[in-house]
């Protein structure tokens, strides 16, 4: 079992993080953020992930500052190019065009704090995913689904686009959108987590 040493409350609705964050056994209320997730000049793909899961913990910390909050941000990056995530069928397209056959880099930046007792921890994590070329016949089959619509980069390695992967290179959950490993590690070190 793991334990938290006090409340646990994740600033995010995305179903990816609390899924595995639920794998743990974790127990954790959600509080999403509502936060402008654009660029600021120059800024660079990390840089950009931390400043958004630092921004994403600020209304929950500073209403429960006993508790732990722990906020996330993943982009897709091809060729300097930021995937967000497609709102129609044209956007999905273009975008797993540009990934079709293609490497791509996906970033998440986590912050975990614990405002009464002055803890903030950041740190962002890179994955390479390598695609196969995707077919029109497989992409417009996928863009018809719902799958691409709430993604970062308009597919889900979880889900059906799994079969588009050839490669990842370094973490998988951190596709999904919460680097896994890192983060255990960092609530372990910090005493956020204990498995009993």
């Amino acid at each position: 079992m793991v334990t938290t040493s006090g409340r646990f409350i994740l600033a995010s609705a995305s179903p990816r993080r609390i899924e595995l964050l639920s794998l743990l056994g974790l127990r954790f209320e959600i509080m999403p953020s509502n936060v402008d997730e654009k660029f600021m000049k120059g800024e660079a793909p990390r840089d950009h992930v931390l400043r958004l899961s630092e921004e994403k913990v600020k209304t929950a910390s500073a209403l429960h500052p006993e508790a732990w909050v722990m906020g996330a941000d993943t982009i897709v990056i091809i060729n300097g190019d930021v995937l967000g995530k497609p709102r129609t069928p044209d956007e999905a397209k273009e975008m797993l065009g540009k990934l079709s056959g293609q490497i791509h880099t996906v970033f998440t930046g986590f912050t975990v704090v614990r405002k009464s007792a002055d803890i903030l921890i950041r740190d962002a994590v890179l994955s390479s995913v390598r695609f196969r070329e995707i077919p029109e016949d497989e992409m417009a089959w996928y863009i018809r689904s719902q799958e691409p619509y709430d993604k970062a980069g308009g597919y889900a390695v979880q889900g059906m686009g799994a079969f588009f992967i050839k490669e990842i290179y370094g973490s998988y959950t951190n596709v999904m959108g919460l680097p896994l490993c890192e983060v255990v590690d960092v609530l372990k070190r910090i005493g956020a987590i204990d498995f009993t």
